[in-house]
């Protein structure tokens, strides 16, 4: 006798089945369900939904040791039905099956799991809950991220599509957008610094000024996010010319390069940065504000100034400047949670330094929104309209984690560690509004700090999550 576990997740989204199926086929759906603090790794992918497609995935398994998934598609019944179940992975059993039901303009995804943990009686005497909660997370996830896309692509859905070059894509911020371009539909291609190892990758050496111009022949769009992180390292004096270099030499080349064309990419959009308005203490600020003072201030002006010879050749040219983007994988909260996890968490400083956060989904979703705007130009603040004092922030971390949030992390502390990054970066900071974002017609779906945390985190408050009851979770028994 074999006992079974089954999972069962109806979503409802308000469009027709065929572009809820379409999604689905795209490369990057895959990354777009993975629940965003899942640190999954892609190794191989089939080309499409066909029976006998093996997709390969990578996990953390324990520490530095990694885990492999292997599943393999079963079942296809276009437009409606495909299946996979697991070859190897850290079930003993996993089949799932997703149905595709037609409500005119609206669309019901049936899943349906069934599953079966390891080390039998023991392991789901031990382990069923755990297995069942994150199952739960999983699909709820699954259902706001789909649900948000869909939204999102709806947005445009009488607009062509663009053919998209981005370059910097293995960042934190690029693994997320080009996944969410090409299942919005756009055609995605990549410049890498490596030699290529996808169909979409072209090779470029911005240090050596080695760029094929026919790689950027028929392109629409070029989204610059490469560039040596700010806060990864001390700042010193080779660190910082790396910071400059890196951006300002290869946005350089990408603006000459499209500026000397006939028929140039007819928008570039340039990752900048809100430390271009230096520490403004309470003071509100916009894109319209004068650029701060100090090393961050200057490098970011000179950023942007790399960009203009696209904008003298008339490139719609579009400045980025970037706040704190949410993500459990990443950046600043991705340093914070461990800390804030075993209970050590609390303000920075004396935390009454400006918190300017936007989600991650809110800030690919405004790329998209400037890219197909053609009246957007210049700079635009990627921030949530509701910025936070950093007390505030620590205070609702704590919150969603379920964890005490009071150990503060002294200055000085933070100035012997970090050096001298640890003023402009940490100590200080700017509450910066996304005012021309907003002007241009922009809405945010993540415009709470609480709420965006609970997605990104999957700590949503399970006993009055609305999705929950359109989960269902039984074992049954087979012979």
């Amino acid at each position: 006798m074999v006992i079974v576990m089954h999972y069962e997740h109806e979503t409802t989204v308000h469009a027709p089945r065929q572009t809820v199926w379409d999604w689905h086929t795209r490369e990057g759906a895959f990354d777009r369900l993975t629940p965003p603090w899942e640190p999954m790794e892609t190794v191989s992918a089939p080309p499409d939904l066909s029976p006998g497609g093996r997709r390969v995935i990578r996990f953390p398994l324990l520490g530095p040791i990694k885990g492999r998934w292997i599943a393999e598609h079963t079942d296809l019944v276009e437009g409606e039905l495909f299946a996979d179940r697991m070859v190897r992975g850290p079930f003993k059993r996993w089949w799932h099956t997703h149905r595709f039901v037609d409500k005119g303009e609206m669309t019901i995804i049936e899943d349906e799991v069934s599953y079966d943990v390891p080390m039998g009686f023991l392991g789901r005497l031990f382990g069923g809950r755990m297995v069942r909660k994150r199952i739960l997370q999983m699909f709820t996830a699954r259902e706001k991220g789909l649900i948000n896309d869909i939204t999102r692509q709806m947005e445009f859905a009488d607009a062509p599509r663009k053919r998209v070059l981005v370059v910097g894509g293995s960042g934190l911020i690029g693994s997320n957008l080009i996944p969410f371009l090409d299942c919005m539909g756009h055609e995605v291609t990549q410049l890498v610094r490596r030699e290529p190892s996808h169909p979409r990758h072209r090779f470029w050496d911005p240090s050596n000024g080695v760029l094929d111009i026919e790689h950027l022949e028929g392109i629409d769009a070029v989204i610059h996010l490469g560039g040596v992180g700010i806060g990864d390292k001390r700042w010193t004096k080779k660190r910082k010319a790396a910071i400059i270099g890196s951006r300002r030499d290869s946005v350089t080349l990408l603006a000459e390069k499209m500026a000397s064309m006939d028929s140039p990419p007819e928008v570039f959009i340039v990752a900048s940065a809100i430390g271009y308005y230096g520490n403004r203490g309470d003071e509100e600020v916009d894109e319209s504000s004068k650029r701060g003072e100090g090393f961050l201030s200057e490098t970011t002006e000179m950023w942007e100034a790399s960009a203009d010879a696209a904008r003298d050749a008339s490139i719609r040219t579009i400045h980025l400047r970037t706040g704190i983007v949410m993500s459990p994988l990443g950046g600043a909260l991705g340093r914070m949670l461990l800390p804030f996890k075993l209970g050590g968490g609390g303000p920075i400083g004396n935390g009454k330094q400006w918190f300017s956060w936007i989600s991650m989904n809110d800030h690919i979703a405004a790329i998209q929104h400037l890219m197909m705007t053609p009246e957007c130009e210049g700079p635009f603040n990627l921030t949530s309209p509701n910025p936070v004092r950093q007390k505030q922030f620590a205070r609702v971390l704590g919150r969603v984690l379920r964890r005490p949030a009071f150990a503060p992390l002294p200055g000085f502390v933070l100035r012997i560690v970090f050096g001298e990054l640890a003023r402009p970066l940490l100590l200080e900071g700017q509450k910066v509004l996304p005012k021309r974002l907003l002007q241009s017609g922009f809405e945010f779906h993540n415009p709470d700090l609480e709420e965006s945390l609970r997605d990104v985190l999957g700590a949503w408050k399970m006993d009055n999550n609305p999705l929950q009851s359109s989960s269902t979770a039984q074992p049954s028994t087979q012979v």
